[in-house]
């Protein structure tokens, strides 16, 4: 039987969802919560490999048991051994999904949120989990910027060191960005990303927002196809995974 599986995690003490010989991930704390409750030794497959350091809303991945079991009693069983593990993770649902589902290869489509907390004073609550801008960030001149990334486009340089993606061609097809307060959220959606390319995409909108870009340049660097000339990688810790298009 193959089970669908969301989740939500904290990714800040994970090496990120993949499983690793030299600490914990998300994948290996599912692997070992299945194993404590079916007695089975799986592999469960996820819809994105997100980095060290990054957090999920709405991660979805699949496994396959070799018996029958309820949802209700897999999600809490889940989250039992999750507790007793003391993994930031959490299963807040469980479907059953067809036998030819995938969690990667199915997926149509991603959506990812970044968190900027633009003010002075630093946070307490927030810790790990937003990018601490301490100076004002120019909002409408960032989402003037952003307008140029949308689309059909070479996002070279916006794609990171390390990328095994085949063509650096991707479709953008959502780029908002809301402020809440102090917050500023980016909300990005695409069927696939190349490696850090929505946090290569914040870096370089926070340096429009500051004033070290124009607006227009965005469009310049775009066409550049040069990491070199694009801004920094946004830190991990204000990423979040917030969903998995089917």
């Amino acid at each position: 039987m193959r089970y669908k599986i969301t989740i939500e995690y904290e990714g800040t003490h994970l090496l990120g969802w993949q499983k690793q010989d030299e600490g914990a991930s998300v994948q290996s704390y599912l692997e070992e919560a299945i194993e404590g409750f079916s007695h089975q030794k799986v592999d469960v497959f996820g819809a994105g490999r997100t980095d060290a350091g990054v957090h999920a809303l709405g991660q979805v991945a699949h496994f396959d048991l070799e018996t029958k079991m309820d949802l209700f009693h897999i999600r809490e069983a889940f989250n039992a051994r999750l507790r007793i593990l003391e993994a930031p993770v959490a299963v807040i649902e469980v479907e059953e999904a067809a036998d030819d589902f995938h969690a990667r290869f199915k997926a149509v489509g991603r959506g990812y949120i970044y968190r900027i907390l633009n003010r002075r004073a630093p946070t307490v609550l927030l810790k790990d989990r937003v990018w601490c801008v301490g100076y004002p960030l120019d909002v409408e001149k960032m989402k003037e910027g952003a307008k140029y990334l949308l689309g059909h486009h070479d996002f070279s340089s916006f794609r990171g060191a390390g990328c095994q993606a085949l063509s650096p061609m991707k479709t953008l097809d959502k780029l908002e960005i809301i402020e809440k307060g102090d917050e500023i959220d980016f909300v990005v959606e695409a069927r696939s990303f190349l490696y850090h390319q929505v946090r290569n995409m914040v870096g370089t909108l926070k340096c429009v927002g500051d004033g070290k870009f124009a607006p227009s340049d965005v469009k310049r660097i775009l066409e550049a196809k040069d990491r070199a000339v694009a801004g920094p990688t946004a830190p991990a810790c204000g990423l979040y995974l917030s969903k998995v298009m089917y």
